[in-house]
């Protein structure tokens, strides 16, 4: 989402030295998503910029491995397995594709997708890792193609705009999809992670200690 924001120039089309104010204004402005979602965003993103005290981040900082990039991506193949978690894979994004099996992907389409990767990423890494912050951000990302491209009344979406904003790395608006009017919050976050974790079968004690909190001290997670 963030390289299409780029391509389409919410955010620097060099994909550098990415700062507050810019991320919070194109968030907003594209995606209708809060300050505070958009604040919180920020103070993880800047936690993969190597510098001391930094005070912003680019689109290739975001690419570490293990910090927010994790394995088991939906679109990009495992660092350990290819040496490259920052390209398009086409054959990790077939396995995820191939469970959207309607014309509306549904969260429980979503979230069988995602536990399939983490299901094969685990068969096909032997370093396979994934920290509580990488697996929330997992679920967080399902939740978002869902209620920000999608509608967050019936906790679905199109499948067509995924799969151009995937495949483009470009806001689907050239296949119908519009800016939604609902302003996208922390609690909307919470709710879709939640449903995600419980689609896949996690719940109770396991999705609350798995929450991303809204209080981020330094990028750390409080839980």
């Amino acid at each position: 989402m963030l390289n299409s924001l780029a391509n389409h120039g919410f955010l620097p089309h060099s994909g550098k030295e990415i700062m507050l104010n810019t991320t919070v204004h194109a968030l907003g402005a594209a995606l209708n998503i809060n300050e505070e979602v958009a604040t919180n965003l920020f103070n993880f993103a800047i936690t993969t910029n190597p510098e001391p005290n930094a005070t912003e981040f680019s689109l290739e900082n975001l690419g570490r491995h293990n910090v927010l990039e994790h394995d088991a991506s939906l679109t990009r193949a495992d660092f350990d397995v290819t040496g490259d978690s920052v390209t398009f894979n086409q054959t990790v994004y077939e396995e995820t594709r191939s469970y959207w099996t309607d014309t509306t992907i549904t969260v429980q389409q979503a979230a069988d997708a995602r536990l399939a990767r983490y299901t094969t990423s685990k068969a096909t890494n032997a370093n396979y890792s994934m920290s509580t912050l990488g697996d929330n951000f997992s679920a967080g990302e399902s939740a978002a193609y869902l209620f920000i491209l999608g509608n967050i009344d019936t906790q679905s979406v199109p499948r067509k705009f995924v799969e151009y904003l995937f495949e483009n790395e470009k806001l689907p608006t050239e296949v119908g999809w519009v800016r939604p009017d609902h302003v996208f919050t922390w609690e909307d976050l919470q709710m879709g992670i939640e449903l995600i974790y419980n689609a896949t079968g996690t719940t109770g004690e396991a999705a609350r200690k798995m929450r991303l909190s809204r209080e981020i001290h330094g990028g750390s997670l409080r839980v």
